[in-house]
C-alpha cells in the first residue's frame, strides 16, 4: 500500500478522505457553526467600522444623542459576537468529540477482525497511541480547517473590507507584505512532517515501555533491572521530548515572521496616517477605523500563516492511523462461507504446510484426531505442535493442504461458527479485568448465574472462589494476579466447560503447575474432555498415557504415532522422551 503521507501533494487526498469520511454526516451542523462563524466574522468587522463614529461622534464632536447610540451599538455587536462564539464552540466541539469516538470504534473492530499475523507484527504501544492519540488527530485536522476557513478566514476579509472601504490605496500596500510571510511559512512546513513521524515513533515506544512494565514486573524486579528499564524508559522519553520541542520550535518561529512583517505593515500605515490627515484633511475616526481593523486582522491573521505547519503536523497522525485502517487481513473468510456443521467432530489435516516468514513450521503433516476421542501432540519445542492447535482454530491458514472438521474444509466456513465449536485452554492462562463471574461468563454469552457456578464447580474451582472476599464478584486483578497459576487456570478451564462447545484444544494447560494444582486441574480436564473431540499438547507425557492415540513430531513433521504402550515398545523420539522425563522426575 502506498502511504497516505508519501509525495508532495499527499495532503490533499488525505484531506479530502477525512472529509468524505467524517464531514458528511455532520454537514447540516458544520453549516450552522459556519453561519455563526459568518456571525463572529461580521460583528468583528463591525467594531472596527464603529471606532470612526466612536473617534469623531464620541471623542471630537461630543454628541450626546449618537454617544448614546453608540454606547448602545457597541453593547449589541459586542454581545452578538459573543454568542455566536459560543455557539460555534460548543457545535464544533461536539461534533469533535462524536468523530473522535467513531473512529475509535471504528478503529478497535478493524484490529479485532484482523489474524494474528497483524498482531504479531504491530506493537501494543503503536496500538495505544493510534487508539488515543492519532483519533484525535482526525478531529484536530477538522476543527483546524473548518475554524481556519470559517472564523480567521472570514474575519480577515471582513476586516480587510474595511480597511478597502476607508482607504484603498494604503491597503494594498499593506497587503504587499502578505506574500513575504507565506514564503517564510512554506520553508516551516517541510521541516514538520518527518519530527511528527519521529515524535510519534517514540512516543508509541513510551506506552510500550510502560506495558512490559506493568506486565514484567515480577521479573524486572527478579533481574534487578529497574537501572536498565529506567534508562530505556528515559531514552524514549527524552527522545519524545526533543521532538516536542523541535515541533514546539518550527511552530513558533512563525511567530518573529509575523511579528516583524506586522509591526511594519503598521509603521507604514503610521507614516501614511500623519500624512494623509496633515495633507488629505482625512478625520481622526477614519484613521483610528483603519488601524482597528488592521490591528484586529493581526491574530486572524498569525493564525491562518500557522495554520499548514499545525495541519501538517496533525496530518502525519491521522495518515498513520489511516495506514493501520487500510490494512487489510491477510487470512479472509470465503465469500461463499456457510454455517459451520460439526458433522462427526472428527479433525484431519493433509498434507498441511506452514512457515512463519519463509521459516518452515509444519512440513507435510497429516494426521486425524477421532470424534469424541483425546488426541495428543508431544515433541520438542518449535516441533510444530502449537502451530497445528493455532490452524485447526484457523488463525492461520495451510499454504498447502487443507483442515477439515467432520468433512468440511474450514475454509468453507465462516470464522465465527468455527470457533464457536472450540473451547481454548492454554498454558498461557488470559483473565479480563473484572470479576471471577465475568471471566467464567466470557465463555457462554447469556449464561446464567446457576450455569456460572456449576462451570466453576465442575472445573474444581469453586472453593477458592468461595474463600476470596466478594466469592464470585471478587475482582480477579489485571491479567489475574489476585490469583495463583492454578487458580487462573481452573477459571480458564471453567470458562471452557461453560462453552460446551463438540472440541476442546488443550495447550500445554498443566505445564506451570506445582503437583497438588496440577491433579486438581487434570481432574477437572478430565471432566471436560468427556464426550469432546480433543487436541492435547504436552510436555509432561505422564498427563496424556490414557490419550487415545498420540502423534510424535519433530521439525514439523509427524515421526510417530500409536499409543503411550506402542510407542514406548517402538522406542524412538518417544521412548527418548519419556526417558529423559522419568530421569528428570526421579532425580528431583
Amino acid at each position: 500500500m502506498t502511504s497516505l503521507l508519501s509525495g508532495p501533494d499527499a495532503s490533499w487526498p488525505l484531506i479530502k478522505r477525512l472529509f468524505s469520511e467524517n464531514g458528511r454526516q455532520y454537514l447540516p451542523r458544520y453549516m450552522l457553526a459556519f453561519f455563526f462563524m459568518i456571525v463572529v466574522a461580521v460583528t468583528t468587522a463591525a467594531s472596527a467600522w464603529i471606532m470612526e463614529s466612536i473617534v469623531d461622534d464620541v471623542v471630537v464632536n461630543n454628541d450626546p444623542t449618537r454617544v448614546r447610540l453608540i454606547a448602545m451599538a457597541v453593547v449589541f455587536v459586542f454581545l452578538l459576537k459573543g454568542m455566536a462564539t459560543y455557539a460555534h464552540r460548543i457545535i464544533l466541539a461536539k461534533i469533535g468529540n462524536n468523530i473522535v469516538a467513531n473512529v475509535q470504534k471504528r478503529f478497535y473492530r478493524h484490529v479485532l477482525s484482523q489474524d494474528l499475523a497483524f498482531h504479531q507484527r504491530m506493537q501494543g504501544g503503536d496500538l495505544v497511541t493510534h487508539m488515543s492519540t492519532n483519533a484525535g488527530a482526525v478531529r484536530s485536522v477538522l476543527d483546524l480547517l473548518i475554524t481556519s476557513v470559517g472564523r480567521d478566514l472570514l474575519t480577515v476579509i471582513a476586516l480587510v473590507s474595511v480597511m478597502f472601504i476607508k482607504d484603498p490605496l494604503i491597503s494594498l500596500v499593506t497587503l504587499f507584505i502578505a506574500p513575504i510571510a507565506i514564503f517564510g511559512i512554506s520553508y516551516l512546513v517541510r521541516r514538520v512532517k518527518s519530527v511528527a513521524k519521529a515524535q510519534f515513533s517514540h512516543l508509541a515506544s513510551i506506552v510500550t515501555g510502560m506495558q512490559e512494565t506493568a506486565t514484567g514486573i515480577r521479573v524486572i524486579k527478579a533481574f534487578n533491572l529497574e537501572g536498565k528499564m529506567t534508562n530505556r524508559m528515559n531514552n524514549a522519553i527524552e527522545s519524545v521530548e526533543s521532538r516536542s520541542n523541535r515541533m514546539a520550535n518550527l511552530d513558533a518561529r512563525s511567530s518573529p515572521i509575523m511579528e516583524t512583517l506586522g509591526g511594519c505593515a503598521i509603521a507604514i500605515v503610521i507614516l501614511y496616517a500623519g500624512w494623509s490627515v496633515r495633507e488629505n484633511g482625512k478625520t481622526p475616526g477614519e484613521i483610528v477605523a483603519f488601524l482597528t481593523a488592521m490591528l484586529l486582522a493581526y491574530d486572524p491573521a498569525k493564525r491562518l500563516a500557522k495554520v499548514s505547519v499545525q495541519l501538517r503536523s496533525k496530518l502525519v497522525g491521522a495518515g498513520l492511523l489511516y495506514e493501520v485502517l487500510d490494512t487489510e487481513p491477510t487470512l479472509r473468510e470465503n465469500e461463499e462461507a456457510g454455517i459451520f456443521g460439526i458433522g462427526d467432530g472428527s479433525i484431519r489435516l493433509d498434507n498441511v504446510s506452514f512457515a512463519y516468514s519463509n521459516v518452515p513450521a509444519l512440513n507435510g503433516v497429516t494426521l486425524e484426531a477421532t470424534a469424541q476421542s483425546v488426541t495428543a501432540l508431544v515433541g520438542p519445542s518449535g516441533a510444530g505442535k502449537s502451530t497445528i492447535v493455532s490452524m485447526i482454530e484457523r488463525f492461520a491458514d495451510p499454504q498447502s493442504g487443507k483442515i477439515t472438521v467432520g468433512g468440511t474444509d474450514i475454509r468453507d466456513v465462516t470464522l465465527h461458527s468455527l470457533r464457536e465449536q472450540i473451547a481454548f485452554v492454554s498454558q498461557d492462562t488470559f483473565l479480563f479485568d473484572g470479576s471471577v463471574r465475568d471471566n467464567i461468563a466470557f465463555g457462554h454469552e447469556g449464561a446464567t448465574s446457576d450455569q456460572i457456578k456449576e462451570a466453576a464447580r465442575n472445573a474444581n474451582a469453586e472453593e477458592f472462589i468461595l474463600a476470596m472476599r466478594g466469592g464470585y464478584d471478587a475482582p480477579v486483578g489485571t491479567n489475574g494476579d489476585n490469583l495463583s497459576g492454578g487458580q487462573r487456570q481452573r477459571i480458564a478451564i471453567a470458562r471452557a466447560m461453560l462453552r460446551d462447545a463438540p472440541i476442546l484444544l488443550l495447550d500445554e494447560a498443566t505445564s506451570a503447575l506445582d503437583a497438588q494444582s496440577e491433579a486438581k486441574v487434570q481432574e477437572a480436564l478430565e471432566r471436560l474432555m468427556k464426550g469432546r473431540t480433543t487436541v492435547v499438547i504436552a510436555h509432561r507425557l505422564s498427563t496424556i498415557r490414557q490419550a487415545n492415540i498420540i502423534h510424535v513430531m519433530d521439525e514439523g513433521q509427524v515421526v510417530q504415532s500409536g499409543s503411550h504402550d506402542e510407542l514406548l515398545a517402538e522406542g524412538g523420539l518417544y521412548a527418548n522422551l519419556h526417558a529423559l522425563q522419568f530421569r528428570d522426575e526421579a532425580a528431583a
